[in-house]
């Protein structure tokens, strides 16, 4: 199992310490590019399929909060059944 199967795997699993650096390892595994935005915004964007996803960095800290882990996961699996 490569790296990002591993964290495919966790991701899924919906952990309560995943972190801002394992979601954008995540998203440029499905092929997602980051695209910096004003203060704490990023913009995920891939181009071969025409999609982007939306976020704000987690700050102080670096742990990514549930309700953004649900939206990420609805947008991936619609994508990628």
């Amino acid at each position: 199992m490569s790296k990002i199967e591993k964290l495919r795997s966790r991701f899924y699993q919906k952990p309560k310490d995943f972190t801002w650096d394992e979601m954008k390892t995540l998203l440029e595994g499905y092929g997602y590019n980051q695209i910096e935005g004003n203060g704490s915004r990023v913009l995920f964007k891939n181009e071969a399929l025409g999609h982007s996803i939306k976020l704000h960095k987690p700050h102080p800290g670096k742990i990514i909060k549930g309700y953004i882990m649900s939206y990420v996961s609805k947008e991936l699996k619609t994508l990628f059944p």
